[in-house]
């Protein structure tokens, strides 16, 4: 199987390191040197270029920024190569190039195929390529949530499914919880809303406005408020055009009109252009008979009635007072409501409700509390077979007697949920507290590794952890800084040979100060400093031969020409070619 690899990282101006090229193997590379020549920079960069903080404080002195650049090997379809080609990210022959900036300002950026990428993105990246640890790593691992993700991940599926299904019931059972608290706590608040509500809904119930009535009544009361003008204005038209019963002899415009049209129908037979203005005058005529009809009409009809006046004037008046409180006009406030009609059902529902959301709650939590078990029995049985398998990785670590285990706990509690006729506390992830124990040797109880671990122990527990994972959830490259911190002769040769089984099945870096570990290493990276106290482009060289062994002479003695120390060296990659 092709898997990523991590095949060479350049880093500038980053601590101690001025410009240094690491060259990695595919399989098992040990990174050795002095005490602070920057061996752990090798960490660092790696993390920069997996989205990790950025620090000012990582920039050399004297430099605008650091700089990091790495170039990864990546098989076409791997979950990493999809989502860097979804950023716009091009791949050069197979090969991923990636690197990040640093300024001495604390400002970060990314690129990833050549595309400039949101560091967030490298992280993201990270996940599926590198996993990186290190003395936080170790103390990480002392925590029980970290305890619990770790049982969780090596679980896989058998875990997975009932934790999202859990994930889900738990996510609904807050939200109806909340909303159950917002009603039954906000209770007054919402009584004295429905009264208002209620009786604003009862003030213009009692009105009965109608939509445009406010329009309608405006126009009366102007029409009633001049009544006698427009009936006399109506009057004078009317006269005007059909003429005054009481003036036989005035002239009015109808008897005007007739007679123009009646001197013209006696010639309109001569010209057709004549004969046409002559039909124009007799619509005139009809037109103005109509309109004096109408005029006619219109003064009787108008109602001159102060006691209707009265009475519009009345309604304007209750219609003004709706309006002053619950809209601009009439329509506004039949449409105010509306709405107030629709929130007190919503308010006077309540109770309905609170019965509703109760019940749902209820049953959520017989849902979760089921879930919760099924979650819990996964758990138990993932947790034997995890801890056996530790317990064998620690027999190949220098650690024959020891045997780790799993405790699996629940704590009381009246407001949680039932999970085998007890009601115990719940969380996002379950009702579990999980517990990594280790006992050291036969007749030790077992004690959780945060107590009963010393430092050597827990640097193999976590690689112990570390390789039965990478039989079943594998990432592609390892990255161990100091894990064989605290350990010394015969553990120190299992944890080499150990890194050296696991380097078989993926890429596997170690910063490390043993020898005993740097032997098993496929190849082996010297990290030096100059006079000066810098590290530069040939201040990180790839040792063979006798260089190799001149470095492990070092480790072992701190002499580089002890026969005594060389011989051993010699014997160490011996013993660990012969392993191989």
């Amino acid at each position: 199987m092709v898997v990523s690899v991590l095949e060479e990282m350049r880093i500038r101006s980053l601590g101690v390191i001025e410009d240094a090229v690491v060259e990695l193997s595919p399989g098992f590379t040990a990174v050795t040197g002095e005490t602070g020549a920057g061996k752990t920079m090798v960490v660092t960069s790696l993390g920069l270029l997996l989205g990790g903080r950025a620090d000012a404080a990582l920039v050399r002195i004297g430099a605008r920024n650091a700089v990091v650049e790495g170039r990864i090997a990546v098989p076409q379809g791997s979950p990493a190569v999809v989502r860097a080609e979804e950023a716009g990210a091009e791949l050069d022959e197979g090969t991923l190039l990636v690197s990040r900036t640093v300024s001495a300002e604390g400002r970060s950026r990314a690129h990833l195929g050549g595309r400039s990428v949101p560091v967030g993105l490298l992280a993201e990246l990270a996940d599926d390529l590198v996993a990186v640890h290190g003395q936080s790593d170790q103390q990480g691992l002392l925590k029980l949530s970290r305890q619990r993700q770790a049982l969780d991940r090596y679980a896989g599926y058998a875990v997975a499914v009932p934790l999202g299904k859990y994930a889900e019931a738990y996510k609904r059972l807050r939200a109806v919880a909340a909303e159950l608290e917002e009603i039954t706590t906000r209770a007054r608040e919402r009584a004295q809303e429905a009264d208002l509500l209620r009786f604003g809904l009862e003030e213009i119930a009692a009105v009965e406005p109608r939509a445009g009535e406010d329009t309608e009544l405006a126009e009366e009361a102007e029409r009633l408020g001049h009544a006698e003008a427009l009936a006399s204005a109506a009057a004078v038209a009317h006269a005007a055009l059909a003429g005054n019963p009481e003036d036989p002899e005035g002239v009015d415009a109808g008897t005007l009109v007739a007679g123009a049209q009646r001197a013209l129908e006696a010639v309109r037979a001569h010209d057709p252009a004549l004969a046409a203005l002559t039909d124009r005058i007799g619509e005139i005529g009809i037109l103005l008979r109509d309109v004096a009809g109408e005029l006619a009409g219109y003064a009787d009809d108008l109602d001159a009635d102060p006691l209707r006046l009265a009475a519009v004037e009345e309604r304007r008046a209750a219609l003004t007072a709706l309006t002053r409180k619950y809209g601009e006009d009439v329509a506004e406030v039949l449409a105010w409501a509306e709405r107030s009609a629709a929130r007190l059902t919503e308010l006077e529902g309540d109770d309905e409700r609170i019965g509703e959301l109760t019940a749902e709650r209820d049953a959520l939590r017989a849902e979760l509390g089921a879930l919760a078990q099924e979650l819990s029995q996964a758990r138990a049985e993932a947790a034997e077979r995890f801890a056996a398998a530790v317990t064998e990785e620690l027999a190949s670590l220098a650690m024959p007697h020891a045997r780790v285990s799993f405790e699996i706990r629940q704590t009381e509690d009246p407001d949680g949920v039932e999970v085998n006729g007890r009601t115990v506390a719940y969380g996002p992830s379950g009702v579990d507290e999980v517990e990594l124990l280790l006992a050291p040797h036969p007749g030790a109880p077992p004690r959780p590794i945060a107590k009963g671990a010393s430092g050597g122990e827990l640097s193999r527990v976590m690689l112990a952890v570390e390789v039965v994972f990478a039989g079943t959830d594998p990432v592609p490259t390892y990255l161990f800084d100091e894990v064989d911190a605290g350990v010394g002769g015969k553990a120190a040769v299992e944890i080499g040979r150990r890194l050296a089984r696991l380097a078989k099945k993926a890429q596997v870096v170690v910063v490390t100060h043993l020898p005993q570990v740097a032997a098993f290493a496929d190849r082996q990276l010297l990290v030096e400093k100059t006079n000066d106290g810098s590290v530069t482009r040939s201040g990180v060289k790839v040792l063979e031969g006798e260089d190799r062994v001149r470095e492990l002479s070092r480790m072992l003695a701190g002499q580089e020409d002890s026969e005594t120390a060389r011989a051993h060296a010699e014997e160490l990659l011996a013993a660990a070619r012969a392993d191989a």
